[in-house]
């Protein structure tokens, strides 16, 4: 059972996704907030494993929120739950922390299928906000710099190796790993490890697949 909090200002938004969410057997809404003040009390109470968060509200917006609850409770996955696909606040709700950025457009399994992937430790981003981040990151530069490091998971990635076995490889913990590979797909502009392990080999990261030691 994934626990979710659902922050956002709007009355009928909460009770649509209290009423979607609640009708689905492995995901349970334990909190709702209406600002992200509250939020930060709710998610503290409740330690859910994933926060769906509007950025637009009153008070203590969505952005400074999700940066105030990771610096509180780090292993929370926030999700972005917005309206909004401009890549300043798609940007914004990304470099603060949140893992993931969807759109109150999605239909009802997009968004559940959402809720679960962030639950699992990966990003899940919506179309719109995806060519968003591609966008606005090809107009910083040309070629995302990644670090010696995210380049190091990258290449492991590629070589088809799963999350345990790059912990092990490079020394360091798979929360480590999900930090890098959060961070790797939103300066190169994908989703999910089989685009990451396609743009690798496609600049040459790749390497063959390694079998699992």
């Amino acid at each position: 059972m994934i626990r979710i909090v659902v922050v956002d200002d709007h009355e009928l938004v909460r009770a649509g996704l209290l009423e979607l969410l609640g009708s689905t057997a492995d995901l349970d809404v334990v909190g709702t907030a209406v600002d992200g003040e509250s939020a930060l009390d709710v998610v503290s109470a409740q330690l859910p494993e994933v926060v769906l968060m509007d950025l637009s509200m009153p008070g203590i917006g969505g952005i400074v929120a999700t940066r105030e609850i990771l610096a509180r409770h780090p292993s929370v996955r926030v999700v972005a739950l917005t309206s909004s696909s401009d890549s300043t606040e798609v940007l914004g709700a990304l470099d603060a922390g949140a893992i993931g950025y969807l759109l109150k457009d999605a239909t009802p399994e997009e968004l559940r299928d959402g809720i679960r992937v962030a639950a699992r430790g990966d990003s899940p981003l919506s179309p719109k906000a995806a060519r968003a981040v591609v966008a606005a990151r090809g107009e910083q530069q040309k070629e995302p710099e990644l670090s010696t490091r995210e380049r190091e998971v990258l290449t492991c990635v590629a070589g088809g190796l799963p999350n345990k076995l790059i912990a092990r490889d490079l020394g360091i913990s798979e929360k480590t790993v999900k930090a890098h590979l959060t961070s790797i797909f939103q300066q190169i502009g994908v989703t999910d490890r089989t685009q990451a392990a396609l743009w690798a080999k496609e600049h040459r990261l790749g390497g063959e697949e390694r079998a699992p030691r």
